[in-house]
């Protein structure tokens, strides 16, 4: 049966990682723990029984309580695909980057590879073009 968790949100990867040291030492019937980034504030267990879900958070910082009615997997089971998102790039555009050392800076998309979901850009406003490869998800695309 899946229960879910009430959690404090932001907090869903440290009370799993509390819950998992908790399951090891005091051996607790979970087959598995379910951290979701489309599930704010949520997380999912996966228990024999709604009184061994609330046994295994008893003391557990961050958690706020069970859901009382049990899930099915079919419930949740979309929100816990991962679907790769495509992002409508070409050759030319104009992006800002939003991460690394870089982060902040404008530049000119000049390669994709989208095996390795890749781009490398030139810096704009800097007196050398530098080209510079980096993750796809670490631009934001600016208007034309």
């Amino acid at each position: 049966m899946l229960f879910a968790y009430r959690v404090t949100a932001g907090q869903e990867n440290i009370v799993a990682d509390l819950l998992y040291e908790k399951i090891k030492k005091g051996k607790f019937p979970v087959n598995a723990l379910i951290v979701s980034p489309k599930l704010k504030g949520y997380m999912i267990v996966e228990c024999p029984s709604e009184l061994e879900a609330k046994r295994v958070i008893t003391n557990v910082p961050h958690v706020k309580g069970v859901l009382n009615k049990p899930m099915q997997i079919s419930e949740i089971a979309e929100m816990l695909e991962s679907k790769p998102t495509q992002i409508a790039l070409k050759k030319g555009d104009l992006v800002e980057i939003t991460a690394n050392p870089f982060k902040g800076e404008k530049a000119k998309v000049v390669r994709i590879n989208e095996e390795k979901d890749e781009i490398t850009v030139e810096l704009i406003e800097v007196a050398v073009p530098i080209p510079v490869t980096i993750k796809s998800n670490t631009i934001k695309i600016l208007p034309q």
